[in-house]
Protein backbone atom coordinates (compact mmCIF):
# COMPACT_ATOMS: atom_id res chain seq x y z
CA UNK A 1 0.00 0.00 0.00
CA UNK A 2 3.21 2.48 0.25
CA UNK A 3 5.27 3.24 -2.86
CA UNK A 4 7.80 1.13 -1.02
CA UNK A 5 5.57 -1.78 -2.89
CA UNK A 6 7.54 -3.87 -4.75
CA UNK A 7 5.18 -6.04 -7.73
CA UNK A 8 5.98 -9.95 -7.48
CA UNK A 9 7.88 -10.86 -10.66
CA UNK A 10 5.08 -12.49 -13.32
CA UNK A 11 5.34 -16.05 -13.03
CA UNK A 12 4.40 -17.88 -16.68
CA UNK A 13 1.94 -20.74 -16.19
CA UNK A 14 -0.50 -22.98 -18.55
CA UNK A 15 -3.85 -23.51 -17.03
CA UNK A 16 -6.27 -25.97 -18.68
CA UNK A 17 -9.09 -24.78 -20.07
CA UNK A 18 -12.09 -25.91 -21.97
CA UNK A 19 -10.52 -25.01 -25.42
CA UNK A 20 -6.94 -26.08 -24.49
CA UNK A 21 -4.11 -24.64 -22.56
CA UNK A 22 -4.59 -20.75 -21.46
CA UNK A 23 -1.71 -18.56 -21.06
CA UNK A 24 -1.57 -16.99 -17.74
CA UNK A 25 0.98 -14.81 -15.41
CA UNK A 26 0.80 -15.69 -11.76
CA UNK A 27 1.99 -12.85 -9.22
CA UNK A 28 2.49 -13.56 -5.78
CA UNK A 29 3.26 -11.08 -3.05
CA UNK A 30 3.64 -13.25 0.02
CA UNK A 31 4.87 -16.85 -1.35
CA UNK A 32 4.41 -20.09 1.00
CA UNK A 33 1.42 -19.16 2.76
CA UNK A 34 -2.49 -19.71 2.64
CA UNK A 35 -3.75 -16.14 1.11
CA UNK A 36 -6.62 -14.35 2.77
CA UNK A 37 -8.24 -14.38 -0.82
CA UNK A 38 -6.73 -15.14 -4.32
CA UNK A 39 -7.34 -13.01 -7.39
CA UNK A 40 -8.52 -13.45 -11.00
CA UNK A 41 -8.79 -10.74 -13.90
CA UNK A 42 -9.81 -10.83 -17.30
CA UNK A 43 -8.69 -9.08 -20.23
CA UNK A 44 -10.47 -6.29 -23.04
CA UNK A 45 -11.99 -7.51 -26.10
CA UNK A 46 -10.09 -10.05 -27.61
CA UNK A 47 -10.67 -8.92 -31.25
CA UNK A 48 -9.32 -5.61 -30.33
CA UNK A 49 -6.04 -5.82 -29.06
CA UNK A 50 -7.50 -6.96 -25.57
CA UNK A 51 -4.65 -9.26 -23.81
CA UNK A 52 -3.29 -9.75 -20.08
CA UNK A 53 -0.36 -6.85 -20.39
CA UNK A 54 -3.43 -4.63 -20.60
CA UNK A 55 -2.47 -2.14 -18.43
CA UNK A 56 -6.06 -1.71 -16.64
CA UNK A 57 -5.58 -5.05 -16.27
CA UNK A 58 -2.17 -4.95 -15.01
CA UNK A 59 -3.40 -1.96 -12.49
CA UNK A 60 -6.32 -3.87 -10.88
CA UNK A 61 -4.26 -7.06 -9.76
CA UNK A 62 -1.38 -4.86 -8.13
CA UNK A 63 -4.39 -3.04 -6.44
CA UNK A 64 -4.75 -6.95 -5.41
CA UNK A 65 -0.98 -7.56 -4.49
CA UNK A 66 -0.70 -4.54 -2.39
CA UNK A 67 -3.16 -5.81 -0.22
CA UNK A 68 -0.96 -8.87 -0.26
CA UNK A 69 -3.18 -11.18 -2.52
CA UNK A 70 -1.66 -13.05 -5.68
CA UNK A 71 -3.32 -12.75 -9.06
CA UNK A 72 -3.63 -14.35 -11.63
CA UNK A 73 -3.71 -12.66 -15.18
CA UNK A 74 -4.62 -14.83 -18.29
CA UNK A 75 -5.47 -14.63 -21.78
CA UNK A 76 -8.70 -16.08 -23.24
CA UNK A 77 -9.05 -18.74 -26.21
CA UNK A 78 -6.97 -17.17 -29.26
CA UNK A 79 -5.06 -14.47 -27.62
CA UNK A 80 -1.26 -14.63 -27.24
CA UNK A 81 -0.61 -18.61 -26.60
CA UNK A 82 -3.54 -19.57 -25.61
CA UNK A 83 -5.25 -22.58 -27.84
CA UNK A 84 -8.46 -22.16 -29.06
CA UNK A 85 -10.38 -18.78 -31.36
CA UNK A 86 -12.60 -16.43 -29.86
CA UNK A 87 -16.08 -17.38 -29.24
CA UNK A 88 -18.48 -14.22 -28.78
CA UNK A 89 -18.41 -14.59 -24.55
CA UNK A 90 -19.36 -17.90 -24.08
CA UNK A 91 -16.28 -19.97 -24.49
CA UNK A 92 -14.50 -17.06 -22.62
CA UNK A 93 -16.69 -17.32 -19.49
CA UNK A 94 -15.70 -21.03 -19.91
CA UNK A 95 -12.19 -19.76 -20.14
CA UNK A 96 -12.82 -17.57 -16.79
CA UNK A 97 -14.72 -20.18 -14.61
CA UNK A 98 -11.79 -22.54 -15.36
CA UNK A 99 -9.03 -19.65 -14.16
CA UNK A 100 -10.97 -18.85 -11.33
CA UNK A 101 -11.38 -23.25 -10.70
CA UNK A 102 -7.35 -23.30 -11.00
CA UNK A 103 -6.52 -20.46 -8.79
CA UNK A 104 -8.83 -21.98 -5.77
CA UNK A 105 -6.96 -24.82 -5.65
CA UNK A 106 -3.21 -23.62 -6.51
CA UNK A 107 -3.79 -21.51 -3.50
CA UNK A 108 -6.04 -23.85 -1.49
CA UNK A 109 -7.78 -20.57 -0.54
CA UNK A 110 -12.00 -20.06 -1.09
CA UNK A 111 -11.77 -16.78 -0.98
CA UNK A 112 -11.97 -14.88 -4.51
CA UNK A 113 -12.13 -11.36 -5.73
CA UNK A 114 -12.74 -11.23 -9.28
CA UNK A 115 -12.50 -8.49 -11.76
CA UNK A 116 -12.64 -7.21 -15.36
CA UNK A 117 -11.86 -4.33 -17.65
CA UNK A 118 -14.72 -3.21 -20.49
CA UNK A 119 -14.96 -7.06 -22.30
CA UNK A 120 -13.76 -8.55 -19.62
CA UNK A 121 -15.81 -6.90 -16.95
CA UNK A 122 -19.17 -8.18 -18.59
CA UNK A 123 -17.41 -11.77 -18.81
CA UNK A 124 -16.52 -11.57 -15.17
CA UNK A 125 -19.75 -10.36 -14.36
CA UNK A 126 -21.32 -13.63 -15.72
CA UNK A 127 -19.01 -15.76 -13.91
CA UNK A 128 -19.99 -14.20 -10.62
CA UNK A 129 -23.05 -15.86 -11.41
CA UNK A 130 -21.74 -19.29 -10.52
CA UNK A 131 -18.05 -19.16 -8.42
CA UNK A 132 -19.49 -16.55 -6.29
CA UNK A 133 -16.62 -14.66 -5.48
CA UNK A 134 -15.81 -12.52 -2.14
CA UNK A 135 -15.99 -9.77 -4.09
CA UNK A 136 -15.82 -8.65 -7.49
CA UNK A 137 -14.73 -5.12 -9.44
CA UNK A 138 -15.98 -4.51 -13.09
CA UNK A 139 -14.33 -1.77 -14.89
CA UNK A 140 -15.97 0.39 -17.60
CA UNK A 141 -18.79 -2.47 -17.97
CA UNK A 142 -19.60 -2.15 -21.70
CA UNK A 143 -23.49 -1.07 -20.86
CA UNK A 144 -25.45 -0.71 -24.08
CA UNK A 145 -22.48 -2.76 -26.20
CA UNK A 146 -22.08 -6.10 -24.68
CA UNK A 147 -24.18 -6.18 -21.70
CA UNK A 148 -27.50 -5.84 -23.42
CA UNK A 149 -29.65 -8.50 -20.69
CA UNK A 150 -30.26 -8.19 -17.57
CA UNK A 151 -27.98 -9.91 -14.94
CA UNK A 152 -28.82 -10.64 -11.55
CA UNK A 153 -27.11 -9.23 -9.13
CA UNK A 154 -23.85 -11.11 -7.48
CA UNK A 155 -24.41 -11.80 -4.22
CA UNK A 156 -21.20 -10.08 -3.09
CA UNK A 157 -19.60 -6.91 -2.46
CA UNK A 158 -19.24 -5.23 -6.45
CA UNK A 159 -17.30 -2.27 -7.61
CA UNK A 160 -17.92 -0.66 -10.33
CA UNK A 161 -15.86 2.29 -12.05
CA UNK A 162 -16.34 4.16 -14.80
CA UNK A 163 -14.63 7.01 -16.58
CA UNK A 164 -16.95 10.27 -17.40
CA UNK A 165 -15.37 10.40 -20.84
CA UNK A 166 -15.26 7.32 -21.83
CA UNK A 167 -15.58 7.22 -25.50
CA UNK A 168 -16.87 3.77 -25.95
CA UNK A 169 -19.35 3.56 -22.50
CA UNK A 170 -21.62 5.56 -22.14
CA UNK A 171 -21.45 7.00 -18.44
CA UNK A 172 -25.02 7.66 -17.97
CA UNK A 173 -26.23 4.23 -19.19
CA UNK A 174 -23.86 3.20 -16.67
CA UNK A 175 -25.29 5.34 -13.74
CA UNK A 176 -28.69 4.22 -14.70
CA UNK A 177 -27.47 0.36 -15.02
CA UNK A 178 -26.06 0.90 -11.17
CA UNK A 179 -29.46 1.83 -9.94
CA UNK A 180 -31.55 -0.37 -11.45
CA UNK A 181 -30.26 -3.25 -8.62
CA UNK A 182 -31.15 -3.39 -5.66
CA UNK A 183 -28.40 -2.75 -3.70
CA UNK A 184 -26.79 -1.28 -6.16
CA UNK A 185 -23.03 -1.99 -6.59
CA UNK A 186 -20.66 0.99 -5.04
CA UNK A 187 -20.23 3.47 -8.41
CA UNK A 188 -17.30 5.23 -8.28
CA UNK A 189 -16.88 8.03 -11.29
CA UNK A 190 -13.78 9.64 -12.28
CA UNK A 191 -14.08 12.44 -13.69
CA UNK A 192 -12.22 13.22 -17.26
CA UNK A 193 -11.34 9.68 -17.43
CA UNK A 194 -11.81 7.84 -20.42
CA UNK A 195 -12.04 4.14 -21.56
CA UNK A 196 -8.17 3.18 -21.17
CA UNK A 197 -7.79 5.73 -18.27
CA UNK A 198 -4.91 7.50 -19.82
CA UNK A 199 -2.88 8.86 -16.82
CA UNK A 200 -5.51 7.70 -14.20
CA UNK A 201 -4.40 4.48 -13.64
CA UNK A 202 -2.88 5.59 -10.31
CA UNK A 203 -6.54 6.61 -9.24
CA UNK A 204 -8.01 3.59 -10.34
CA UNK A 205 -5.65 1.31 -8.46
CA UNK A 206 -6.67 3.95 -5.57
CA UNK A 207 -10.27 3.15 -5.58
CA UNK A 208 -10.05 -0.38 -5.94
CA UNK A 209 -7.23 -0.66 -2.97
CA UNK A 210 -10.19 1.46 -0.94
CA UNK A 211 -12.62 -0.78 -1.73
CA UNK A 212 -10.70 -4.43 -1.37
CA UNK A 213 -9.17 -3.32 1.58
CA UNK A 214 -12.84 -2.86 3.36
CA UNK A 215 -13.67 -6.11 2.09
CA UNK A 216 -10.69 -7.87 3.65
CA UNK A 217 -11.39 -5.89 6.57
CA UNK A 218 -15.23 -7.07 6.85
CA UNK A 219 -16.43 -10.42 7.93
CA UNK A 220 -15.66 -13.61 5.84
Amino acid sequence: MSSSFRPPVPQPVAIAGPAGALEARVEEPVPGVVPAAVGVVCHPHPLYGGTLQNKVVHTLARAMQELGVPTVRFNFRGVGGSAGGYDNGAGELDDALAVCAWARQRWSCDALWLAGFSFGSAVALQAAQSVVPRALVTVAPPVGRIIVAPVPRPACPWLVVQGDRDELVDVTQVRNWVGDYAPPPLLVVLDGAEHFFHGRLGELRAAVMEFLSGELAGPA
